[in-house]
């Protein structure tokens, strides 16, 4: 398998859970400030232009809910994933709003220009954001986090995905006031060898 991610992005999650199960992968960097993630070549990976992207042995997958999907079920020995069904559909539910929400809430601050053309719009978008991120987060805080993992007592694949939206979480919010679930899991996840390990190949710090 070939992992393509840029370092910090969302892709951390999915090399996080390759790590995890001591996957055999390469990992290519896509570098964002040299517009790689636009050249002909990586567009027909993914047409949108995004990261991750995973090539596995049958095709190419996108979007992290998927690829974290596909890990768990591929390397069923690790255990990333509930096995009873709707135990298991939870904790999809749970990605699926990581993804769908909480994520895109923190695009429009990263990322306003996707969605207006007016400066004054996108500054007001961005301040949104921020308070907008901040109910999502804390919505999680109080309500789905069993513990000590998001599921309970089995370590899944939608750990690692919370993690990375922490860590994002934290550049607007250091210390992650209020948060105190949150930041204990974050703490939890980051002191796992497969994290360190993810960490060290992005060439990022814990956070």
């Amino acid at each position: 398998m070939k992992l393509y991610y840029s370092p910090g992005s969302c892709a951390l999650a999915v090399q996080i859970a390759l790590e995890e199960t001591g996957a055999d992968y390469d990992a290519q960097r896509i570098d964002f400030d040299r517009q790689e993630q636009r050249s002909p070549e990586y567009l027909r990976l993914n047409p949108l232009g995004r990261v991750p992207v995973l090539e596995t042995p049958r095709g190419v997958l996108t979007e992290v809910p998927a690829i974290l999907a596909y890990i768990a079920a591929t390397f069923p020995e690790a255990a990333l994933a509930p096995a009873d069904a709707f135990d298991h559909a939870r904790m999809q539910s749970f990605n699926a709003f990581l993804s769908s929400s909480v994520h895109v809430t923190y695009a429009h601050y990263t990322r306003p220009y996707r969605w207006s053309d007016d400066d004054a719009c996108r500054a007001s978008m961005k301040s949104k954001a921020v308070d907008t991120f901040a109910e999502q987060m804390g919505m999680i805080d109080a309500q789905r986090l069993a513990g000590p993992w998001v599921m309970g007592e089995q370590y899944t694949v939608a750990d690692p995905y919370l993690y990375v939206i922490a860590r994002w979480f934290a550049k607007l919010q250091p210390g992650m006031a209020g948060l105190a679930r949150v930041a204990e899991h974050h703490e939890r996840v980051q002191a796992r060898p497969a994290v360190l390990r993810a960490l060290q190949k992005q060439g990022l710090a814990p956070a």
